[in-house]
């Protein structure tokens, strides 16, 4: 068999969707196309708007195609997301947005039914972040509506099942915070027998799995070959975790960020995991639970900065080692290593708009280096998406955690993973700038004035 080339990788990120081109051979992103993913207010609470991205979709397709021929289709999006399908594919219930309150209405129900830390490695989230809170409120609230249901998938595999009609679950995705998945078993947590839900759930397939050629009518669509292969695609932090896995030695860490910094730890050191403190157990796509913490750094820096770069001298650096300036957690409160400390500057008077922007992305960093503390992280650590190109950030989380640090050359870390379903895993790991801890003793003390400020608030 032909080896596959060049996959198109859609990307469904909570603040963008993606469709990237990914030149196997060379392991890189040859075309990349993004749209803002905007929910809607509209139907019976905010939930996504899957017909806008479908129509993204597919026109990127056909655009990509006419310029380098499409060999397969993989798939990667955001966690926390569970879709209800009817017998005829559609929706039974509007995709849920994981960041409505809706479910917490319920949670005292919700959490006399849900199973304990130690069976899922799942924190108690707010809002729809644990996925088993979603359902248990869609079948409270919407019972004629949940009882059309034939199928619950998980996201990626919802846009599977609309390339080829073939429904699937994958274990990164269920694995992910959602209560409904026992990572020591490798299968449904007691809560989906509790409420009846394990025969609602589509198979569990591998994420390499393929699930079947792109429909007849799609390939007419897009122009692609009917032959076309779709892979059942994997969580987007575990996409970017894939790579390493497959060409890293541990120990090692993986940060990848986006809209949420996920932090996971391969080989570290065995410790205790804090479900207060937004540690969790993911599931890798070879089916091994890999301990993780997040942070929503990604959404923190956009509200920070209105979501704009800021050029920054040396001086701008140095100033802010001199005196100190913090920021202090958290800005997004209810998840992350401090998800009660409610933000504070210290020492911040008449700071430029570039002394700030270097303060805004130490906290970031320093944020980022708690999450590795928390889950035992060892050796070096690749940072994954768009931090990766802020030195400001790589260098200080090089000073938090005295380790060396790697930048990624990717410019959407997920891709290349999701990519890789498609391949033979003959492809290198951690590309890109390393970054050791700073000689400068100014960098040490910054940490340490840091973690002192922050020490017992969580």
């Amino acid at each position: 068999m032909t080896a596959l080339r060049h996959i198109a990788v859609i990307d469904i990120g909570k603040t963008n969707a993606k469709v990237a081109l990914v030149d196997l051979a060379t392991s890189s992103e040859v075309t990349l196309r993004r749209v803002a993913n905007v929910a809607s207010a509209d139907g019976p609470y905010p939930h996504h708007d899957v017909e806008a991205l479908w129509a993204f979709i597919l026109d990127s397709l056909a655009a990509i195609h006419r310029e380098q021929r499409i060999n397969a289709i993989s798939i990667t999006t955001h966690g926390a997301t569970g879709v209800l399908v009817d017998a005829e594919g559609g929706l039974a219930l509007p995709v849920l947005d994981y960041e409505f309150a809706g479910p917490d209405t319920l949670a005292q129900d919700y959490d006399a039914m849900r199973p304990p830390f130690a069976e899922t490695g799942t924190p108690r989230l707010p809002a729809g972040l644990n996925i088993g809170a979603q359902l248990f409120w869609q079948q409270k609230l919407f019972p004629a509506e949940f009882a059309r249901t034939a199928a619950i998938l998980m996201y990626p595999q919802y846009w599977a099942l609309r390339l080829t009609g073939v429904a699937a679950n994958e274990v990164t995705s269920l694995g992910c915070h959602t209560d409904l998945w026992n990572p020591w078993q490798a299968d449904f947590s007691s809560l989906v027998d509790k409420m009846d839900w394990r025969r609602l759930m589509a198979p569990v397939r591998p994420a390499k799995d393929r699930l079947g050629p792109i429909l007849p009518a799609l390939a007419q669509q897009t122009g692609l070959d009917p032959q076309t292969p779709v892979f059942c695609g994997l969580h987007d932090s575990n996409a970017s975790l894939l790579p390493h896995l497959i060409a890293d030695q541990p120990p090692f860490s993986v940060v990848s960020t986006g809209t949420w910094v996920v932090s996971m730890a391969v080989g570290g050191t065995k410790v205790v995991l804090d479900a207060a403190r937004d540690t969790l157990v993911n599931v890798n796509a070879l089916g091994d639970p890999v301990p993780s913490a997040r942070f929503m750094g990604g959404r923190e820096f956009s509200l920070l900065t209105d979501g704009k770069p800021q050029d920054w001298s040396d001086a701008d650096v140095a100033a802010m080692l001199a005196r100190k300036t913090l920021l202090l957690p958290s800005t997004q409160q209810g998840s992350g290593p401090y998800p009660r400390h409610a933000a504070q500057w210290l020492d911040a008077e008449d700071m430029t708009s570039a002394q700030r922007f270097v303060a805004i992305s130490f906290y970031l960093a320093l944020m980022t280096a708690t999450c590795l503390e928390l889950i035992g992280a060892n050796g070096p650590t690749t940072v994954e998406g768009p931090f990766a190109r802020n030195r400001l950030f790589t260098r200080m989380l090089a000073a938090a955690t005295a380790r060396i640090v790697i930048a990624s050359e990717a410019a959407t870390g997920t891709s290349i993973g999701a990519a890789l379903l498609a391949s033979d895993h003959g492809v290198v790991g951690s590309k890109g700038e390393r970054t050791g801890p700073p000689d400068d003793p100014a960098w040490i003390d910054y940490v340490r004035s840091w973690r002192a400020a922050v020490d017992g608030s969580y």
